[in-house]
């Protein structure tokens, strides 16, 4: 069983854990969530591989230059989501799409701000960028 830090304090201060604190996650229990936008650019390659190369250096990537996936793990920096969350990214002639699908709304709010954020900061030129998010 996987604890937060408020479940862990009240432990060794001997109270009942809180009913509404989630404290164990199961694979099976774990929605997702969907958003989608279109980011218009014309390097849209360009900045899938930097943000790719970029997040390689802690998470799990996988890209070529007209494609990318990127795991951001439940637990990453300290966070207890439900479950891991994956962007996808396809380079077009005048955009990059991007897919996030997270285990709920809160991470996937989360996520939709990191990945505006990094890609304004790669395309400081062009920043910044138009974010619509569409979500499923």
């Amino acid at each position: 069983m996987r604890m937060n830090g408020l479940a862990i304090m009240r432990k060794r201060i001997g109270m009942t854990p809180d009913p509404r604190l989630r404290t164990q996650h199961k694979e099976d229990d774990t929605m997702t969530v969907t958003s989608l936008v279109q980011v218009p650019t014309a390097h849209g390659s360009r900045y899938l591989q930097q943000l790719c190369k970029h997040w390689s250096h802690n998470l799990t990537v996988e890209f070529t230059p007209q494609h990318g996936t990127v795991i951001f793990p439940r637990d990453a920096r300290g966070a207890d989501w439900p479950g891991d969350a994956t962007l996808t990214l396809d380079a077009r002639e005048d955009a990059l799409e991007c897919r996030l699908d997270a285990s709920v709304d809160g991470q996937l709010e989360a996520l939709k701000g990191a990945v505006a954020r990094h890609l304004d900061r790669f395309a400081f030129r062009e920043a910044p960028l138009a974010f619509n998010w569409t979500d499923q």
